[in-house]
């Protein structure tokens, strides 16, 4: 469980680090590639943790996946409510969902 907490700090804290909905001081290129990176990283450490059977490691990393799909979360709101913003002046106005994006 401890692990499973620390994976969810360590890639919650990369995201944020990196930026979750733009880019902090790289572009958008660059952004681009460091999530590429993490991906590949993730999928690395994933067939090991399987391969040899290693427990802190499946640990680790089910945090590290509830960490991106936070960030994940974080950045769909973030386009949700921009939507909302540039709908605000339309005849179609539509109640907010229930989170009030």
């Amino acid at each position: 469980m401890i692990y499973a907490l620390i994976g969810f700090l360590i890639m919650l804290g990369v995201m944020v680090g990196i930026g979750i909905n733009q880019p902090r001081g790289t572009s958008i290129k660059t952004w681009c590639y460091g999530y590429l990176a993490i991906s590949v990283v993730f999928d690395v450490l994933v067939v090991l943790a399987l391969l040899f059977q290693i427990s802190w490691l499946t640990e680790l990393l089910l945090g590290l996946s509830a960490g991106a799909a936070t960030g994940l979360a974080i950045h769909v709101a973030h386009h949700i409510s921009e939507v909302g913003e540039h709908d605000e002046g339309s005849e179609n106005d539509k109640p907010k969902g229930i989170f009030g994006f």
